[in-house]
């Protein structure tokens, strides 16, 4: 399908700025862009190749005024990377739907399936499963006996929902990831560790997105619970009776620790680790790498083990590539004042 630019820019709220007929069919990185594609521009780094690019229409800021000649017709909008986002959501909702059960899929007898969800082949469904209208299971995606999956979700080949856990609407569950496998439960004995029942769920309530091979275990008794707008990224941990807020967001390797709570619209880098037992507040952003052994209160941006405010962190770190000239100097003052101190004595 062909778009013009003016049917664009009302869909989006932009204003033109060039030929209001040009069109596009497909979408392009502004450094790639083609003819007949749209791109757009957000980050500043990206400037010079909008000069350059070949794409027909380009999606700016508001702000954004050019210094040289730029032959793409351009779209101001407040956002350019939301509205290519709304945009990206239009295409994707244009494409068309998969429906049906495959013969080679298993849908338990006592399984309930709404209206328009389509089951790919070796997708399995166990006994008193509810899947809700408008869902796709792909290729060996599981979902275990008890469980329950909402309207309009998708899960990937190989995600798996275990028994009894629940997934609300709208949710996406990428390639192999885990909603309620075992918490890491064991209790010491002398012959060695005693596996510990885990009794509870979990639950992802509406518009949450799980990454490929991430795992959020269930609770050992009650819930582990991820609320609404939640987006886990790829190889993310999630242990047992965490509870994560609203439109919170993790990077790839990110690991949460047991009995955690953490708040809404927390961002968390990769590979933050994140102690058990603790509260994050809402809106805490840790960068990169941070390690967390405590709770911390909301509205704060912190980086580094333990955390600090991302100034401090920064001066640290450039002091410290300094240490081991400053270690030396240190021994040499050392030597120096004994050696004066030698001579007041005589």
């Amino acid at each position: 399908m062909e778009f013009s630019a003016k049917q664009i820019a009302a869909y989006i709220q932009g204003e033109i700025v060039g030929d209001e007929n040009a069109t596009v069919h497909t979408f392009a990185k502004i450094e790639e862009g083609i003819p007949g594609a749209i791109s757009f521009l957000s980050n500043p780094k990206y400037t010079p190749y909008i000069y350059e690019s070949k794409a027909s229409i380009i999606l700016v800021n508001k702000d954004f005024e050019p210094e040289h000649e730029i032959k793409a017709t351009l779209i101001k909008v407040d956002n350019a990377y939301e509205s290519l986002a709304k945009l990206l959501t239009l295409y994707e909702q244009s494409k068309p739907q998969l429906k049906g059960i495959d013969p080679l899929a298993y849908v338990a007898p006592t399984a309930k399936v709404g209206e328009n969800v389509y089951i790919a082949p070796f997708a399995y469904v166990g006994d008193g499963v509810v899947i809700g209208d408008g869902t796709a299971l792909h290729p060996h995606a599981t979902v275990c006996a008890g469980a329950r999956v909402g309207s309009h979700c998708i899960l990937y080949p190989g995600a798996t929902v275990y028994h009894d856990c629940r997934v609300g609407n709208n949710c996406i569950l990428h390639a192999g990831c885990v909603i309620g496998a075992d918490g890491f439960g064991f209790a010491p004995t002398p012959e060695g560790y005693e596996k510990i029942p885990q009794i509870g769920i979990t639950i992802l309530e509406d518009n949450v997105e799980i990454g490929a091979n991430t795992c959020v275990d269930r609770a050992t008794m009650g819930a582990t619970i991820v609320h609404s707008g939640v987006k886990l990224d790829n190889l993310v941990q999630i242990a047992h009776n965490d509870e994560i807020g609203s439109h919170t967001v993790m990077a790839a390797q990110v690991g949460v620790a047991g009995s955690t709570k953490i708040g809404e619209w927390c961002m968390f880098g990769g590979q933050v680790g994140i102690a058990g037992h603790i509260h994050i507040g809402d809106k805490v952003t840790f960068g990169a790498q941070s390690g967390v052994p405590s709770s911390t209160e909301s509205n704060q941006r912190l980086i580094g083990t333990p955390p600090m405010e991302e100034k401090p962190y920064f001066k640290s770190q450039a002091i410290f590539r300094k240490l081991p000239d400053m270690y030396f100097e240190l021994n040499a003052l050392r030597k120096e004042l004994n050696e004066l101190k030698q001579q007041l004595k005589k």
